[in-house]
């Protein structure tokens, strides 16, 4: 039997993701804006109080149950930059090649460029569901200066994996997934929601 969740999300690179891994379990991933749910604000300073926020707003508007995704990258030096702001780091409107800037130019003068991608996953059964299954992982890195790469999207041309010896760009859809932040969550997510919900 066809299992429907709704993705908090109406990003179609995010639903592509979810769909080729999720629909192996036999669990379509829907956009929540084809389903007419307008977003929530995402006003906390955590990734996972963000993603349980987006989750609950997309159930309730529904009446399905819901998984949101909040990720982003930190910059060891940075601390909590850009953080949950990373989608947004150089302005509301900002595209990812002025958020990079903004990046770059921030750690221009500091020795360590280490960095990390978090995703931290969230689904509910109900808006109000009192036991919401997380998954979350990491992806460490380097920022480096000049983008590298053409694939990906936000901050891949400048994240720069050293084992690999390219950027998070230069990766084809098949490795990344294989290693990235979002890839490992999903992977956990399943094994969670299987365990849970007997999905």
């Amino acid at each position: 039997m066809l299992k429907r969740l709704v993705l908090a999300s109406n990003n179609k690179g995010k639903i592509r993701e979810f769909n080729a891994l999720f629909g192996s379990r036999g669990i379509e991933v829907t956009a929540q804006g084809a389903l007419g749910v307008v977003e929530c604000e995402e006003p906390f300073g955590t990734f996972l109080e963000n993603a349980l926020a987006k989750a609950r707003n997309a159930a309730r508007q529904t009446g399905l149950p819901a998984m949101a995704d909040d990720s982003g990258i930190t910059a060891h030096a940075l601390v909590t930059e850009p953080g949950v702001h990373s989608a947004r780091y150089a302005g509301n409107h900002a595209d990812d090649a002025a958020n990079n800037v903004k990046l770059v130019a921030a750690l221009k003068n500091v020795a360590d460029k280490r960095a990390s991608y978090t995703c931290v996953l969230v689904a509910v059964r109900t808006a109000d569901d009192p036991d919401p299954v997380v998954a979350q992982a990491s992806w460490a890195g380097e920022i480096i200066d000049s983008p590298r790469g053409t694939g990906g999207f936000g901050y891949d041309p400048h994240f720069y994996l050293p084992e690999f010896g390219k950027t998070a760009a230069e990766l084809t859809a098949e490795e990344k997934n294989a290693v990235s932040h979002r890839g490992r969550a999903m992977v956990r997510m399943l094994e969670a929601l299987k365990e849970r919900w007997g999905w």
